[in-house]
């Protein structure tokens, strides 16, 4: 599988920690209240990040093989129209390829590991 055809979810730390204890993740609380699990693109993640992260010094991203996620995946429109990955289920933890810290820079803004393209 190729890195580029990897989604990812953004999260705080914490709620991470709590799905990796649980052994699968149900979604943050605004995944609940929308009724799917939201991912993003590696085109999209880091605008994710500063629209709905900024300033969160506790961000982790969590890389998911989409192919893992079987039908449950739908790519609907979101902001602008682009196609956003909504996982209609919960995420099993056998789906996450590799979990990482985002931390902030010195300017504030996230900073990705290399492997987010």
């Amino acid at each position: 599988m190729k890195q580029s055809a990897l989604i990812f979810k953004l999260s705080p730390r914490s709620e991470w920690l709590a799905a990796e204890a649980a052994g699968r993740f149900s979604g943050a609380p605004v995944d609940l209240e929308d009724g799917y699990i939201h991912f993003s693109t590696a085109e999209q993640v880091r605008e994710t990040a500063a629209k709905h992260f900024a300033g969160d010094a506790s961000l982790i991203v969590v890389a998911v093989d989409p192919e893992k996620l079987g039908p449950a995946l739908k790519w609907e429109p979101s902001r602008g129209g682009a196609l956003f990955p909504h996982l209609y289920g919960e995420l099993s933890m056998d789906a996450v390829v590799y979990v990482a810290d985002v931390p902030l820079g010195p300017d504030g803004v996230h900073v990705f590991p290399g492997s987010v393209r």
